[in-house]
């Protein structure tokens, strides 16, 4: 039995083509896979596009009216084809309105933006402290000076691209069932700018820009880090066709210090003294990034003791680039205790451990509710 085409498409039949074509159109977008992933949805847009497949081809549309099936062999050789697979919605609507359906593109412009470009800027943490001014040498495009970007020899001018007529695409055109389907593609000639340089500068080769190196004064600011970026606009790859350069990052690789180790704006070091010197106290000369300063160590300081010199870190530098305040200096006591000692230095450390109680007989281990040395490590850690 013939299916009924108009029936599928809801039109009269005596519907005109561009009638068809309509409601067919809106099917479509309210059927497509792309649209309506349900499977009842997808088999309806199957016998959609079938049925203005057949309509919209007068001749299988006469053997419609005729009262015969033009797909019959179709259907009989495993169910109705899918004669739209393969398409995107995208494509139904350029089968239908050709490249207006996307928009027309033109040419692109010859002039574009530069590229950003990055360098690596190696400071010590003292450099990073007060900041500094140095003098970078970088490889990048710049203006070309010979044509001032335009690509053209002197006295001349570029000339609309006679394969595309200035259009930047070529355009292509095949009848399917649906109509004319109009496809585009940048042309090969002018590269999709729509004009072409028949005398290019000899200089740059018509690219309106060179390569060059440079010097350049980078101001680094107090307080950068390892992995910080300090950005100087315009200094990047100059675009092609004289546009607008880029920027261009100084990226700090902070070398590691033989005396500091750096958390943020906290700086941290590691003080060694003998244990008579932690037993007695002592003030003692401490090198910072602002000079030599004194720190006092009082008497009975332990070994693992933290002291920290508020303000005598690194800047705090926001991202404002503005500098608020410092970090704190910390210092770690490590005691040293000594692994040599001659005869008069071991009775010397006997008498003394003999006058505090700490001889062989005041050593016993102890519940740590007692007062011997273990309870006395514990006391201390708290």
């Amino acid at each position: 039995m013939a299916r009924d085409y108009y029936g599928i498409l809801g039109v009269r039949r005596d519907a005109g083509a561009d009638e068809i074509k309509r409601a067919y159109r809106k099917l479509a977008r309210e059927l497509h896979p792309d649209v309506n992933p349900d499977e009842a949805a997808q088999q309806r847009f199957k016998e959609v596009t079938a049925a203005y497949e057949v309509l919209s081809d007068p001749q299988k549309r006469k053997i419609v009216d005729m009262g015969g099936d033009p797909l019959e062999n179709a259907a009989s050789g495993g169910g109705m084809r899918d004669p739209f697979s393969g398409f995107g919605l995208g494509d139904i609507m350029d089968a239908f309105f050709g490249a207006a359906a996307g928009g027309a593109r033109g040419p692109r412009s010859r002039v574009q933006p530069g590229a950003d470009a990055l360098i690596r800027l190696q400071l010590s943490l003292e450099e990073c402290f007060s900041g500094v001014s140095r003098e970078l040498t970088v490889d990048t495009a710049i203006l070309c000076e010979l044509c001032r970007g335009s690509g053209c020899a002197d006295g001349t001018s570029p000339e609309v691209c006679e394969t595309c007529g200035g259009r930047g695409e070529i355009q292509a055109v095949q009848r399917s069932f649906l109509g004319q389907v109009v496809t585009a593609r940048p042309c090969p000639v002018c590269r999709g700018l729509g004009e072409v340089i028949p005398d290019p500068c000899r200089q740059c080769a018509g690219d309106g820009r060179v390569r060059s190196r440079r010097t350049i004064v980078a101001k680094v600011p107090p307080g950068v880090a390892d992995g910080m970026r300090v950005r100087l606009s315009g200094q990047g790859e100059v675009g092609p066709g004289g546009g607008p350069a880029g920027d261009l990052y100084v990226e700090v690789e902070e070398q590691p210090h033989a005396t500091f180790e750096r958390a943020g704006a906290d700086l941290h070091c590691t003080l060694r003294v003998p244990m008579t010197t932690a037993a007695l106290g002592a003030v003692l000369p401490l090198e910072t990034l602002d000079g030599v300063e004194e720190l006092e160590l009082e008497a009975g300081t332990q070994h693992g003791t933290e002291l920290v010199m508020g303000g005598r870190g690194m800047p705090k530098l926001r991202q404002s680039g503005r500098v608020d305040g410092r970090g704190d200096l910390h210092v770690h006591v490590d005691v040293e205790v000594p692994t040599r000692l001659d005869a008069r230095q071991t009775e010397l450390l006997r008498e003394l451990a003999t006058l505090r109680g700490e001889d062989e007989g005041g050593l016993a281990t102890t519940n740590g509710k007692g007062g011997g040395l273990f309870s006395r490590l514990r006391s201390h850690r708290r």
